[in-house]
């Protein structure tokens, strides 16, 4: 199949660990920067372009600082080159101030970053600081995703778009269905109030969801246009509700069933270009 006869062309981020689970909730929670290369070169076998990390302090919890993701990214490229993009957070989960998390992206200076709109710009006091963030991530050709939890924020954004706080066009943003909360369980239809006729539109924009229909929740995304993201940061559950043996078996049944319905999966590669073509 080819690009031509393709339904849709997207792109499979894993998000492996996330800031708040530990080897108590799965023994194969990867941790350590050898783990998360070893979990960025599997996923990346299974069909995944992007790895999202987070990282910890010895006693597992919430981690942000710029040399414990140096380390990361090394493990990672020593592991698998540039197969697979390496995108920072700078989500502060409650711990840590805007600036704090600015600091720790210019620190580290990634490939990728992705910035939690309402974590970086709690009010308008703080807009001056998240547009001159974007312009040193564009001079630094520094890949943006900008996380959205709620359609208020798609429209938050794309008013300070408007007014020329963001130095792009269009920029790559997550939506994320539902919230960190003791068994949530997203749905499918949770995605229509961001696309919804009313509401902006993207270029570039990707779905996470938590609980065992995270590939239900995806792949309606995927097919409606947009790209996804999959792991134990958000899930641990197979679609039939069965514990996940490891990432790199959700990133694969998401990766088999949409191949099987006509969608192409991309590789880094051809991620990296549709991003540094949206963001230049």
């Amino acid at each position: 199949m080819n690009a031509k006869t393709a339904l849709n062309s997207i792109a499979i981020a894993v998000a492996p660990n996330g800031g708040r689970r530990t080897k108590a909730d799965h023994p194969a929670m990867p941790l350590t920067p050898a783990e998360l290369a070893r979990t960025a070169a599997e996923c990346l076998d299974a069909g995944a372009a992007m790895i999202h990390v987070h990282v910890r302090k010895p006693d597992g919890s919430h981690l942000l600082d710029a040399d414990a993701y140096r380390a990361v990214i090394a493990a990672v490229e020593a592991e698998a080159g540039d197969r697979i993009i390496v995108q920072i957070t700078s989500e502060a989960l409650g711990q840590y101030r805007p600036h704090e998390q600015i600091a720790v992206v210019k620190a580290v200076k990634p490939e990728a970053a992705s910035l939690a709109l309402r974590e970086l710009v709690p009010d308008e006091t703080y807009e001056s600081e998240f547009a001159d963030l974007l312009s040193w991530m564009k001079q630094e050709r520094v890949l943006p995703q900008i996380i959205l939890y709620d359609p208020a924020e798609a429209l938050r954004l794309t008013d300070m778009m408007r007014r020329g706080l963001v130095p792009w066009n269009d920029i790559p943003t997550l939506f994320v269905l539902g919230r960190y909360t003791v068994d949530q369980l997203s749905q499918p239809q949770d995605l229509l109030p961001f696309l919804a006729a009313e509401m902006p539109r993207f270029a570039h924009w990707s779905v996470c969801a938590f609980g065992r229909y995270e590939a239900a929740c995806v792949s309606a995304g995927a097919l409606l246009g947009g790209n996804v993201r999959v792991g134990f940061e958000n899930n641990m559950s197979l679609p039939n509700g069965t514990l996940a043996p490891a990432n790199t078996d959700l990133v694969g049944v998401v990766a088999q069933s949409l191949s099987e319905l006509g969608v192409i999966i991309q590789t880094s590669e051809q991620l990296r270009e549709r991003l540094h073509r949206i963001s230049s």
